[in-house]
């Protein structure tokens, strides 16, 4: 059964820049026995077999991250192996410019040489086993100096640093050095080495002195939830009886609801303390004896998400709990999406990650597109990140080669985690089951998503409007293959239509002087093959403005030559009714709300009817 995982909001110390998981390793982490670094994109998805270690990547990560659900256990320690302990480590980047570590003065990650060569924050978690409960430690990797004296002044005090300052700098040059800055003294000592030596190094960052580090850096890290898939032991989990009280956890977890908890709490154990001093009072009065020794005492704070409750509930008033598990799964990511999008338009400064383990179950193929389609949503939002692991070709099939991550054993049967490229490609496919549409006549080859919904919804206009012409929107004998990253499917169909001689349509905007090198060439085959360049901008120079206007809500003006999504993006930033969006997400807006509302009579007026129709008429003899 499905469970969500979130972590409670911390108080902000970041200073501009929202942290960006780049990498996770796991070392001797269950089935993982060498470390294995995993790259992780806006949308990642881990693919492969069941039971190859998938999941374990996602619960890495839950531990990383302070998981409630998934918790670090001695059981965690990879089997094969000598060692007591097992390693998580996470890569950031898009890091602040300023952070405070000590008291209120600001210093950088940079100048306190916690990132690595390449300008990265990295965070390695070790949790040693050797006891009954697991016990944690945090590093910071970086090229750090090692030079004796100057290695360790990230775990010393104020104090030891104005010691360590008068050992290593003249009178007069110490004078200089503000002594009430930590930040400020540790700058001078390493500044006082003519060649400072950098390494790579584990700094300690969760012990001792060096404890104040890690109390800064936590509350960087990106909010993280995690979306279990059937765990037959969690059925009595609240989340899984009734998926909304998940509102109720994320509600409770917002600083300002947090403080207020905080002000009954305080407000309740004085009053409550204070009765039970007079009651000892009284009861001292009356028996000495037996109030000898007794002493008030506030046992534990009150669990807030066990005194409300909230429910969805359908016309017919039926609960969403007593909905099947498709459902309450529909509905949990629905509250995923919902919360991303309220984090982004309230401008937290903390990125999110979902991560959601094999979305598909229990759910009908159509539901599936649209998860699919909300994954892909939700990665492109500004901030948010998309985990998912699926063994599912149907689900796999549909997604971007470039966010594929490939797990599959070794011959000595230990898992390894691979990219997504023209050496696994054909492993994924075989394994996952992905197969080529043999009736598919003619490859269409576009540069990106945002031409395969224009293409489809202009050559729909002309059909709708009576026009005995192909409809790319279900006609199944065209397969789109996005020349900028396609999917798995659209590979393998391009590698399997490649050995039976497939004739392919290509159509590049005309803003990129080079593509015209790559249609002479397309065009000086004998294949049947056919390519050209749009005589505007780029396909969304044929949309009519009307439709803008009626879909998006705002008004422009375009030419042939204008970049239609920049003018879009300035006028909905410029409309303070409406949420700002960037010129590439504005792109995406057109593609999919505005592309769709083009009618015929809308696109012969926009000028552009004759060369579509000759696009299409060109397909047509392909296919024959």
């Amino acid at each position: 059964m499905p469970r969500f995982v979130a972590q409670s909001r911390r108080a902000k110390v970041l200073l501009g820049g929202r942290l960006r998981l780049e990498a996770v390793a796991v070392k001797n982490f269950r089935g993982y026995t060498d470390e294995q670094e995993v790259l992780i994109g806006d949308l990642t998805t881990i693919v492969g077999r069941n039971d190859v270690g998938k999941s374990t990547i996602l619960e890495a990560l839950a531990i990383f991250f302070g998981s409630e659900v998934v918790k670090a256990d001695a059981g965690d320690v990879n089997v094969d192996s000598d060692a007591q302990e097992f390693e998580v480590t996470c890569t950031f980047s898009e890091l602040p410019e300023k952070i405070v570590l000590d008291a209120q003065a600001e210093t950088s990650l940079k100048d306190e040489f916690l990132l690595t060569e390449t300008g990265r924050l990295r965070v390695r978690k070790r949790w040693t086993c050797s006891g009954a409960k697991p016990k944690e430690e945090v590093f910071v990797v970086c090229h750090h100096p090692v030079d004796d004296d100057l290695n360790d002044l990230l775990l010393l005090g104020n104090a030891a640093l104005k010691t360590r300052l008068g050992k290593h700098l003249e009178p007069a040059d110490s004078a200089e050095v503000n002594k009430a800055s930590n930040p400020a003294m540790r700058k001078a000592l390493w500044a006082s080495e003519a060649e400072l030596v950098l390494e790579e190094r584990d700094v300690p960052v969760s012990k001792e002195d060096s404890k104040r580090i890690w109390e800064r850096l936590a509350p960087l890290l990106p909010h993280f939830a995690l979306f279990q898939s059937d765990r037959s032991s969690r059925d009595s989990d609240s989340e899984v009886q009734d998926p909304m009280k998940l509102a109720i956890t994320a509600a409770l977890a917002e600083n300002d609801v947090q403080q207020a908890l905080a002000g009954v709490v305080s407000i309740v154990r004085e009053r409550a303390t204070e009765l039970a001093t007079r009651t000892h009072a009284a009861l001292e009065e009356l028996d000495p004896e037996l109030a000898d020794g007794l002493v008030a005492s506030f046992k534990n704070d009150p669990r807030w998400s066990s005194l409300f409750g909230v429910t969805l509930e359908g016309r017919n008033g039926i609960p969403i709990n007593k909905r099947g598990s498709g459902v309450r799964r529909l509905v949990l990511v629905s509250f995923f999406k919902a919360e991303a999008q309220r984090q982004i338009e309230e401008g937290s400064k903390r990125s999110v990650i979902y991560a959601i383990e094999e979305p598909e179950t229990s759910q009908h193929p159509r539901n599936q597109k649209i998860l699919l389609e909300s994954f892909q949503e939700m990665a492109q939002s500004e901030g948010c990140q998309v985990l998912l692991t699926t063994h599912s070709p149907g689900l796999a099939g549909h997604l971007p080669t470039e966010s594929l991550r490939f797990v599959a054993r070794n011959e000595d049967g230990t898992p390894q985690v691979r990219p997504a490229n023209e050496d696994t490609w054909d492993r994924i496919a075989q394994e996952l089951g992905v197969l080529p549409d043999d009736r598919v006549r003619a490859l269409v080859c576009v540069e990106g998503p945002n031409d395969v919904a224009g293409l489809k919804a202009l050559s729909g206009a002309l059909c709708d409007g009576g026009e005995s012409l192909i409809d790319l929107r279900t006609d199944n004998r065209f397969a789109f293959v996005l020349l900028g990253g396609g999917t798995l499917h659209q590979w393998v169909s391009e590698r399997y239509l490649k050995g039976f001689g497939r004739p392919e349509f290509h159509l590049y905007d005309n803003d990129v002087s080079s593509y015209q090198k790559a249609v002479d060439q397309v065009n000086s085959r004998s294949d049947g093959s056919s390519a050209r360049l749009t005589t505007r901008r780029e396909l969304e120079n044929y949309l009519h403005p009307d439709a803008i206007t009626s879909a998006l809500g705002v008004t422009v003006s375009f030419g042939p030559t204008d970049d239609v999504p920049a003018l879009v993006s300035a006028a909905m930033k410029a409309d303070p009714n409406l949420k700002p969006v960037k010129a590439q997400t504005a792109k995406r807006y057109l593609a999919e709300r505005v592309f769709p509302t083009m009618t015929h009579s809308l696109l012969i007026e926009a000028g552009g009817a004759d060369e579509v129709r000759n696009w299409m008429q060109a397909l047509q003899q392909m296919a024959k």
